[in-house]
């Protein structure tokens, strides 16, 4: 279990915007996989059972959030102070913004194929449904993310993204 604490992290972030919220959801996951692990099947894989426990522990809290409505506003001390300058940087934010404005189902499967390297059938274990659909989120995901960063193409988004393209020179 220890080995997987990273990838539980990472999976945990497409469902938190907060990191302390995701490292939460990561230790609840953990206390509930030890609470349960005469549950574990030998032979399936421990991967596939910690990140469905992640999942439904999230959608368990997301029921009950929507039941209590705690007060809205964050406490401003806890975001970064600034910004850093770097186009990387501000590449890597728009990235991220785009990420989260994908639909959830879409948002989830991207990072488990795309980010974390889960294959489409662990996928589809995990998040209980055909393989096909997960191909499908996966596709649409990807379309969805080229058209919210504004590419019209995946070789224009090579393009936009490598310091070596002058964006005003034509190629032919």
């Amino acid at each position: 279990m220890v080995d997987l604490i990273p990838a539980l992290r990472a999976f945990a972030r497409t469902f938190c915007s907060r990191p302390d919220e995701a490292d939460d959801l990561v230790q609840e996951t953990l206390v509930k996989a030890i609470a349960s692990i005469n549950q574990f099947q030998p032979g399936t894989k421990l991967k596939s059972w910690l990140f469905t426990i992640m999942r439904n522990t999230f959608y368990t809290r997301t029921r009950r959030a929507k039941r209590e409505q705690p007060g809205g506003a964050d406490c401003i001390s806890s975001y970064p102070s600034g910004e850093a300058t770097q186009e990387w940087s501000l590449r890597g934010a728009e990235i991220e913004r785009a990420i989260a404005a994908l639909p959830e189902q879409q948002r989830e499967v991207l990072i488990l194929v795309g980010v974390l390297g889960v294959s489409y059938e662990e996928s589809a274990r995990i998040c209980n449904c055909a393989i096909g659909t997960i191909k499908s989120r996966m596709n649409r995901a990807r379309q969805s993310l080229l058209e919210l960063l504004g590419e019209t193409t995946p070789e224009a988004a090579i393009e936009r993204s490598s310091p070596l393209v002058d964006p005003g020179v034509s190629p032919n």
